[in-house]
C-alpha cells in the first residue's frame, strides 16, 4: 500500500528554494532596526537563514515543546520574526500571532484561549518594553511554561534567542511535512466577540497564491513588505509570497518613508507590499520617479468597504493589486486594469487567480448571504472557525452545516453593472489602529477618562480608525486607560491628542 503524497508546508517551500539556491539572498532586515529593537540589521542567505532556523527549532525541542503545541509569538516586522515562525513550523509546533498593539488583557486571553506552551517577543520595540509586558501576560496565563526574547536586558526568568539562534544543536524531530497539519493561530474580534481562528499550512499558502498570482509577482522577486506580519493576511503577503517566489523578502517596521524609499532602492525592490492607503499616498508624491525598479504593488485593505471610492491609480511604471481583507475570515485580490486605474468590479461566483485569465484556477467564490452581507468560501477561509451555534430546535434532523463565512459585511449588487458593492463594516466593531476593537471597550474605555472625557475614533488615512481624546485631567486618564490594560503605544498615542486637543 502506497502512502499519499503530502501537501507542501511553508518549512516544505523553504527547504525547495535552500536546495536550489543556497547562496542567494532570502532575507534583508530594515537599516533603522537598531532604532526599533536595539539590534544591527541582519542580511541572510537560504543557507544562513537554515541554520538559524535549525537551530531554533532545536531549542524549542530542547525546552520541551512537544509536538503539534501552540507558540504564541509577538515580534516586529524583523527577520526574527520569519526565523521564528519557520523553527516552530520545522519542530511541529502550530503558531499563534499576537499583534503589537494588543493589550495585556488581550495578550492573557489570548494565551489562554489557544492553551500557547510558549511566548517568544523583543525586548524592547519602538521604545515599549514587550519582554515586560509578555512575562506579566504568561504569568496569568496557566498553559505557559517558557518565555523567550530577542535582544537585550531581558527580565529573569526569560530565555534570550540570541544566544540559541547562533548555537548549533544537532537536535530535531521527525515531523511530518503535510500541509493539512495546523500552522496559524489568529484572533479576530467579530460582534460575537474574540474569536481564535486556526489554520493549515494550505490555507496559508492559498491566501499567498490568491494574491501572487492576481498580481503577477515574478519568480525570484525582490519583495519589500511594509504591512504588519502579525495577523493571517500579514503571513499570506509576506512570508508565503515571499516562499512561493523564491526570491528575496526585505522587511519594513512600519512605518518611515524614508527609509521605506531607501529599501526600495538599495535592494532594487520590484514589489512592493503595504497598506493600501500608503500605497496611493505614495502614488499621490510619485514614487514612479524616485523608486524606478519598482513594478508590482500591492496594497492591502483593512477597511475594504472603502475601495470602491478610492482614488484612481495613476502610476504607468507598476501595476496596483487591490486585496480586500475581512479580517481573519479571508481576502480576495483585484489588480487594476482600467486606463483610468479606478479599482476593478467584483462580481459574486468564483473567482480565479489570476481573475481576467479564462480557466485559472479557483481561488475563492464570493457570494451575499440572505441577510444582505457578504459572505466567503474557498480554500483558504476557515469556515468551521466562524460556524454560528446552532439554533434551538425540537427536531432530531441536524440542519446542514453552512459551507461559507458571513463576514458581516454590508453588500449589494449594482443593477447596472452586477458588480457588488460594499457598503458598510460590521456593526459593533471598529478599527483602530489597524486592529479590531469592539465598539462596547471603547464606550468602557471614556467612561473610565472621567467626567468630561471625550474618547473618539476618527478616520485615518493609514490605518482605519485613531483614538482621539480630550480630558480635564490627561494623568487620570493615563492612568485609567493603563488600568484597563491598554497597551502603552495606545496610551501615548492618546496623551499626544489629548495635549494637541
Amino acid at each position: 500500500m502506497t502512502q499519499p503524497t503530502a501537501s507542501p508546508t511553508l518549512d516544505t517551500l523553504f527547504k525547495r528554494n535552500l536546495a536550489r539556491q543556497p547562496d542567494a539572498l532570502a532575507l534583508v532586515d530594515p537599516p533603522n532596526k537598531q532604532r526599533i529593537t536595539g539590534q544591527p540589521p541582519k542580511r541572510l542567505t537560504f543557507a544562513q537563514a537554515d541554520r538559524m532556523i535549525s537551530s531554533l527549532a532545536a531549542h524549542f525541542i530542547e525546552s520541551g515543546l512537544p509536538s503539534n503545541s501552540v507558540i504564541a509569538v509577538q515580534l516586529p516586522n524583523t527577520i526574527e520574526f520569519a526565523l521564528t515562525v519557520l523553527a516552530a513550523f520545522r519542530a511541529g509546533l502550530v503558531v499563534a500571532v499576537l499583534p503589537l498593539l494588543w493589550r495585556q488583557s488581550e495578550l492573557t486571553m489570548a494565551l489562554n484561549r489557544a492553551a500557547a506552551r510558549a511566548i517568544v517577543t523583543s525586548g524592547k520595540v519602538d521604545g515599549v518594553i514587550y519582554s515586560d509586558l509578555a512575562m506579566n501576560a504568561a504569568a496569568e496565563a496557566f498553559s505557559i511554561r517558557h518565555v523567550c526574547g530577542f535582544g537585550g536586558d531581558l527580565p529573569e526568568g526569560m530565555a534570550s534567542l540570541d544566544n540559541a539562534i547562533f548555537r548549533e544543536s544537532p537536535t530535531t524531530r521527525a515531523v511530518i511535512q503535510d500541509g493539512r497539519k495546523a500552522a496559524l493561530i489568529s484572533f479576530d474580534v467579530t460582534s460575537d466577540g474574540f474569536r481564535p481562528v486556526p489554520r493549515a499550512h494550505l490555507g496559508l499558502i492559498a491566501g499567498g497564491l490568491a494574491i501572487s498570482l492576481e498580481s503577477d509577482v515574478p519568480q525570484g522577486a525582490t519583495i519589500l513588505s511594509a504591512f504588519s506580519p502579525m495577523s493571517f493576511a500579514g503571513l499570506a503577503s509576506s512570508l508565503a509570497i515571499w516562499l512561493l517566489s523564491g526570491g528575496t523578502l526585505v522587511l519594513h517596521h512600519p512605518f518611515d518613508d524614508e527609509v521605506l524609499e531607501q529599501q526600495v532602492n538599495e535592494q532594487a525592490c520590484d514589489t512592493l507590499i503595504a497598506p493600501a492607503q500608503l500605497a496611493l499616498r505614495l502614488d499621490e508624491l510619485d514614487f514612479a520617479a524616485r523608486m524606478p525598479s519598482l513594478r508590482n504593488v500591492i496594497g492591502l485593505w483593512r477597511t475594504p468597504e472603502q475601495v470602491g471610492s478610492s482614488a484612481c491609480w495613476t502610476a504607468q511604471q507598476a501595476t496596483l493589486t487591490d486585496v480586500y481583507l475581512f479580517g481573519e475570515a479571508g481576502l480576495f485580490g483585484a489588480r487594476r486594469i482600467a486606463e483610468d486605474g479606478s479599482p476593478a468590479l467584483i462580481k459574486p461566483g468564483p473567482h480565479g487567480a489570476p481573475r481576467d485569465l479564462p480557466g485559472s484556477s479557483i481561488a475563492g467564490e464570493i457570494l451575499l448571504t440572505p441577510r444582505g452581507t457578504l459572505g466567503l468560501r474557498g480554500p483558504m477561509v476557515p469556515v468551521a472557525a466562524y460556524a454560528p451555534p446552532p439554533p434551538p430546535s425540537d427536531s432530531l434532523i441536524a440542519s446542514p452545516p453552512r459551507d461559507y463565512v458571513d463576514t458581516d459585511y454590508a453588500a449589494r449588487l449594482d443593477r447596472v453593472t452586477g458588480a457588488v458593492n460594499i457598503t458598510a463594516p460590521p456593526s459593533g466593531v471598529m478599527a483602530v489602529g489597524g486592529y479590531r476593537f469592539l465598539a462596547q471597550d471603547l464606550q468602557e474605555w471614556a467612561r473610565r477618562l472621567g467626567q468630561g472625557a471625550l474618547l473618539t475614533a476618527l478616520p485615518d488615512r493609514l490605518s482605519g480608525h485613531r483614538l482621539a481624546g480630550r480630558a480635564l485631567d490627561n494623568a487620570r486618564a493615563r492612568d485609567a486607560l493603563t488600568e484597563l490594560g491598554l497597551n502603552p503605544l495606545m496610551v501615548e498615542a492618546f496623551r499626544d491628542r489629548s495635549n494637541a486637543a
